[in-house]
Parts: C-alpha cells; structure tokens; sequence
C-alpha cells in the first residue's frame, strides 16, 4: 500500500470553466465521471503519456472537481521509490499531477471508482495546516483557458517541497 499527504491541488469548475473538460456542457466517454456524484475518481490520461488523478467534487449533473497535483510520501516510500526509480527525499518523485499518480500507482483502471472504498479512497490523518500556509495562485498550464486561467484556484503548502513548480508566491 502506497499513500501520501496532498500538498498541491487545483479546481475546476464546471461547463462555465473554460480549463474544464465539461466546460461548454462537454459530454464524452472520457468526461462522463465529472458528471457523476462528489466522492469519485476521475483519472485521464494526458497527453498520452500521464494518468492525472481528480476528485468529482459536486452533485450529479454538476461537473465539478480537483486536481491532485502533488503529495508528499507517507506510506510505502520503499514502493513509490521502486515505482519512480528515486528515493523520496527527492521532489520529482511526487510534485506535479503525473508523477503523483505515478508514485501512488494510479492508473486508468482507477477511474469511477468510490473515494471512500477499498481500492483507492481519500483519508484524515489530522494533519492540519493554519490559513496563511495554504496558497492560492493561478492554476499551472491552461493559459487557452483565457480569463479563467488566472482564477486562483491552484492551491499549495507553502515551503513544501513536494509542490510542482513554479511554486513562486
């Protein structure tokens, strides 16, 4: 088993959003779980290359969710480091949506599934972060998303390492 603290997130909002899948009303085969109930998994590959892992965040119908797009290493490092090849110490093994899917061992076998089941699910440990460490900032490469790519709506911990770049405030 394999699990991390989410360090780094970013929204979407919907069919107004134009850096949404759904934005316009969107609907594919592919876009389909964002209109499913908050609580579910929506991962997609990328470019061909990367699996981003998402959570549908909002009733059905409503096409909302977040972006995971880092964790710090928690539990199984000896796993995540074996599955990117570098030791935990290092950022790159988690920071940024691609590689945190990869250290986790998140793939397109993990999409719809229930956060709360007992393959992949989103847990509190209690660790908790005060007001002025959590940053909001434009979300990271949806500049064709015009107006809407500077909505801040990219959060991180600041001074934690395992946040993708550019992590400048």
């Amino acid at each position: 088993m394999t699990a991390g603290i989410i360090t780094e997130t970013e929204a979407y909002c919907g069919v107004n959003d134009k850096a949404s899948h759904a934005y316009g009303g969107r609907r594919t085969n592919r876009t389909e779980t964002l209109y499913s109930e908050g609580g579910i998994s929506y991962v997609y590959l990328c470019y061909g290359i990367h699996h981003l892992f998402n959570v549908v965040s909002s009733v059905v119908g409503e096409p909302h969710a977040v972006l995971i797009r880092g964790i710090e290493p928690l539990i199984g490092k000896e796993i995540i480091e074996f599955r990117r090849n570098m030791p935990a110490s290092n950022a790159l093994i988690s920071s940024g949506p691609g590689s945190a899917t990869k250290a986790l061992g998140i793939d397109q076998s993990f999409n719809q599934k229930d956060l709360t089941g007992e393959e992949i699910w989103i847990e509190d440990h209690g660790i908790r972060y005060k007001t002025d460490e959590i940053i909001s900032t434009p979300r990271v490469g949806v500049a064709y998303a015009q107006e809407d790519a500077l909505l801040p709506w990219r959060f991180f911990v600041r001074g934690n390492k395992y946040v993708s770049k550019p992590n400048k405030i």
